[in-house]
């Protein structure tokens, strides 16, 4: 989500990849060892030796839990990255509500001007993130959702690494979704080896991604992260023999989501679009039980 400028696109099937300035071994295996292979081909679920060990069922009304959720709202002033267009608001339910059990995370048509942080925007929208209330290494990571539909939309779900400065603590995309081509879902790894324009992605197509809740997944081990939609995987990198340039994905991440306007991935916005949201059903979290 940090940076989404994509360059160039490789087609399989209903699979889309992008391969990069990685070192060529590193590229070569990451697409043999499952990025293609993986897709719409085996099942795709939470291992039975995992345990729920994180969830947010979205079942009590109003602002979201504070105890699970915090809000970040750090660039306001100066802009956020990839050239958005939005104000993040804290604690605001006409941006982020939980209502008849989903979580709604509204964009809107607006300036709020009397924010001492406002930095000319004229968008609200939200970005709720776990950081300092739960993180996790290493996971099943399910989220049920809904997407909005517009030109110049951006939602997504993700992950971060909070020891170091992006991108060399790591950052997976769960899933990236544009207005602009609503059927497109796609999943993303970036790492110090690898980010920005330079990324490892995976992508599939959903026709009614915008009217139907669908669930976006992600496994993650010691050995690979493997991203997919409603158990088909369509993104697997491997962890193989490298240094943390290109896996730092042996310490914590936590998880963010939030609906973006404009920018480099999102583009052109249509203004009569809005309000729109991305609903969100559930937020679940898997890990496997000690022996």
């Amino acid at each position: 989500m940090r940076f989404g400028n994509i360059k160039t696109q490789y087609f399989f099937s209903d699979v889309e990849i992008h391969r990069n300035w990685l070192a060529a071994a590193l590229i070569g295996l990451v697409f043999l060892c499952g990025a293609t292979m993986g897709a719409r081909a085996e099942p795709f679920a939470v291992p039975t030796n995992y345990k729920l060990v994180w969830a947010d069922e979205f079942d009590a009304s109003g602002v979201p839990d504070a105890r699970k959720w915090s809000y970040n709202t750090d660039r306001n002033k100066v802009g956020w990255h990839n050239h958005e267009l939005q104000y993040y608001s804290a604690q605001r339910a006409e941006n982020a509500v939980v209502k008849d059990g989903f979580l709604l995370i509204t964009a809107r048509k607006e300036k709020l001007s009397a924010e001492g942080d406002w930095g000319g925007q004229r968008y609200t929208s939200a970005r709720l993130t776990t950081q300092g209330r739960a993180e996790w290494t290493y996971g099943f990571f399910e989220v049920r959702a809904k997407m909005p539909c517009g030109k110049g939309t951006w939602p997504a779900i993700w992950t971060l690494g909070n020891k170091d400065k992006w991108p060399d603590s790591g950052e997976l995309d769960i899933m990236e979704h544009v207005g602009s081509d609503p059927a497109r879902i796609s999943s993303a790894v970036h790492t110090l080896a690898g980010h920005g324009s330079q990324v490892v992605y995976g992508a599939t197509r959903i026709t009614d991604a915008c009217s139907e809740f669908h669930r976006y997944q992600m496994h993650w081990t010691a050995d690979a992260v493997t991203f997919g939609v409603d158990g088909f995987a369509h993104l697997n990198y491997p962890r193989l023999n490298v240094d943390s340039r290109a896996w730092p994905f042996n310490r914590p991440q936590y998880l963010l989501l939030n609906v973006a306007i404009g920018g480099d991935l999102g583009g052109e916005v249509d203004d009569g679009i809005f309000p729109v949201a991305m609903q969100v059903d559930y937020v679940r979290v898997y890990q496997a039980i000690k022996p």
